[in-house]
């Protein structure tokens, strides 16, 4: 399957992904969180990658520091001499990109590619820790997936672009988009992320999962918080996880006999 030629998605069962570390247990996106989902068996974490106004790489997820911070400001408007200052609920440092890819070399790395700025010294940080078969690229802009895939220098695994994700629902709940299958499996891209729905439609049903299935295309879902809904998703043959709610994910797929963490298992 074309999915088994990535590294990242080698390993038994559904994948299970920290959300920005689990933002339902602890503050998103700080080092705490990701220490927690490690320690609770976690080897997929999913975070964000920012760039500050002088090219220094944050694992953050919006664009400005006033929401889940006790600072102020965008941060590709603010050198990093700033933006070290802001603490995640006043008492957590914003992480290194980098330091995060290093403290973990077991662990496997989901991005977000937030701006085209991060793009350079997110590349720059996967060939210092040697990391490219521990990440998988993703981003809500096309434009900047296809400039991050060509920055890496080499082939890494990436999720479907926005565009990518609307041709693979046309081809799944619509006749006649054969050839759109087609470009699809021709582009190489190993699994599509996806919402449960987006603007009233449906996105993840069983004939999208089949659809991608039956071209090697893993399906990951995003974010899933309510442990009924896992069930319902596992049930209909999802790949993947994102999830909030690491406990509750952990304890669904330990139910199931599909909890296989490779790494620092509690």
């Amino acid at each position: 399957m074309l999915s088994r030629r990535f590294a990242f998605l080698d390993h038994p069962g559904p994948l299970a992904f920290a959300h920005r570390g689990g933002a339902l247990e602890g503050a998103e996106n700080s080092v705490a969180a990701f220490e927690r989902a490690v320690a609770l068996g976690y080897d997929y974490l999913e975070t964000d990658a920012h760039a500050t106004s002088d090219g220094v790489l944050l694992a953050f997820h919006d664009h400005t520091l006033d929401r889940v911070t006790d600072r102020r400001g965008r941060i590709s408007e603010l050198p990093y001499r700033a933006v070290r200052q802001a603490r995640i609920g006043g008492v957590h440092e914003i992480p290194l990109l980098e330091d995060l890819l290093g403290t973990w070399p077991q662990v496997r790395f989901n991005i977000d590619v937030k701006e085209v700025a991060a793009i350079a010294p997110l590349a720059d940080a996967i060939r210092r820790t040697n990391a490219y078969d521990r990440v998988c690229l993703t981003s809500f802009s096309d434009e900047r997936l296809v400039m991050a895939r060509a920055a890496m220098g080499r082939e890494v695994c990436s999720a479907l672009g926005p565009r990518g994700v609307a041709a693979l629902r046309a081809a799944a709940t619509t006749s006649g988009y054969g050839r759109l299958l087609t470009r699809l499996s021709r582009a190489g891209i190993p699994c599509a992320q996806v919402p449960i729905g987006f603007r009233g439609l449906r996105v993840t049903t069983g004939r999208l999962i089949r659809t991608a299935h039956a071209i090697g295309m893993q399906v990951h879902v995003w974010t899933i918080n309510d442990t009924v809904r896992m069930e319902s998703l596992l049930d209909l043959g999802v790949d993947g996880i994102m999830t909030d709610n690491v406990t509750g994910l952990r304890e669904v797929l330990d139910r199931r006999g599909l909890w296989h963490p490779r790494g620092m298992a509690a």
